[in-house]
């Protein structure tokens, strides 16, 4: 008999049902869809949530990511420096602006952009710097800004994995001139389907994004500039407004979950990433393993679901080969995590029970035998 399923992750709402359920009646009875009170609600609420002044509601993370890049004045000629361990949407964003992703390797303890990496990295074409807040593990924000102040070029965070995070107690996407958030059902916080969102206390960059995400109209059927059709609905933003205030309570339970793994990993055949900063959100929990492979199969034996958060780096990914560029000193920290990487179970409703069964698997793992060929005495 095959072991019961622990799933990797749920996605159905719990104790946010009702609000959520009450949300989408109040938008049906309504009956105003795209860009009306609801978004302008959330929009608030999510600025407060993040410390910024602005939130603009748009379709996706990655379209937040490459809406702010073009009302930077980012495009064609320049290029932005990012991390190759991250899901692809956050070079193709610089390319939907018509920028050149240039990739820096990676801090091996943050899994985040190495700050010697990005310098090294920064050409006379350098017009921005991406940071990925991968995992809910904040990047070294104030290495970053410090490099990106001194060579005169812009910090756009990449928040998608981080609501609520901080580094050095600041919140994430408070450090560049806008950061980009997405809200797919997986996130954090999560919508019902795509949306996203970007932030910044930059009034005027605020309403020039406005205009691009709803084909750059500066008033109904006059457009001033080029566009582009994005923009969160109203369904989606009722959603996130009923579950914002549990996003607090869920962001303080996957820092539980992670506690209980970080103490009970001791000894597991596995080496965790160190927590490098408490404002780390647990949107992921990875582990690394050399033999990753191996030992995810192990865990789907055992009726635990894994998955590996990114097998394959941005730079080798096939329809990316011709469009990127590499920063100075190879991606060799980059490689060796894409073939180590794995993601256990973690969400705020993961039980101490389906934690400490997660542990239990890790603990029983097989070892793997290594033949060691016999030292032969000298002749």
């Amino acid at each position: 008999m095959s072991a019961e399923r622990l799933p990797f992750m749920r996605l159905q709402p719990a104790e946010d049902r009702p609000a959520v359920e009450a949300a989408i009646r109040r938008v049906i009875d309504r009956g105003w869809f795209v860009l009306g009170p609801e978004v302008d609600a959330f929009e608030q609420a999510f600025a407060r949530l993040c410390g910024t002044r602005h939130a603009i509601g748009v379709g996706t993370g990655t379209d937040a990511i490459a809406i702010i890049l073009r009302g930077l004045g980012i495009g064609a000629g320049d290029e932005v420096i990012t991390t190759p361990l991250s899901a692809a949407y956050s070079a193709l964003a610089c390319m939907m602006a018509g920028a050149r992703p240039v990739f820096a390797d990676l801090d091996p303890e943050r899994l985040t952009l190495d700050p010697a990496a990005v310098e090294a990295a920064i050409t006379p074409r350098t017009a921005a710097i991406l940071p990925v807040h991968l995992y809910g593990q904040p990047a070294d924000m104030p290495a970053i800004v410090t490099i990106a102040s001194r060579h005169g070029i812009a910090v756009v965070e990449d928040c998608c994995q981080a609501h609520l995070a901080t580094c050095n107690g600041q919140p994430v996407g408070s450090f560049g001139v806008a950061a980009a958030y997405s809200f797919y059902p997986t996130k954090n916080l999560g919508a019902l389907g795509d949306g996203g969102a970007i932030t910044t206390s930059d009034a005027a960059l605020a309403a020039k994004v406005k205009r691009i995400r709803n084909g750059g109209q500066t008033d109904r059927y006059h457009h001033g500039e080029m566009g582009v059709n994005s923009r969160l609905d109203e369904m989606q933003a009722a959603i996130l407004s009923a579950r914002l205030p549990f996003l607090p309570g869920w962001t303080q339970a996957r820092r539980i979950g992670a506690a209980a793994y970080r103490r009970l990993l001791t000894g597991a055949p596995v080496v965790v990433p160190p927590q490098a900063d408490p404002g780390h959100v647990y949107h992921l929990f990875p582990v690394r393993s050399p033999q990753r492979d191996q030992l995810q199969a192990w865990l789907l034996e055992q009726g635990i679901e894994t998955l590996v958060h990114y097998p394959v780096p941005v730079h080798l990914q096939q329809a990316y080969l011709s469009r990127i560029a590499l920063g100075a000193g190879g991606l060799a920290e980059t490689e060796k995590a894409c073939g180590e990487i794995l993601s256990l179970p973690m969400h705020p409703h993961l039980s101490d029970e389906d934690a400490h069964r997660v542990i239990s698997a890790l603990l029983g793992y097989p070892p793997v035998a290594v033949a060691h060929p016999e030292k032969r005495a000298d002749p």
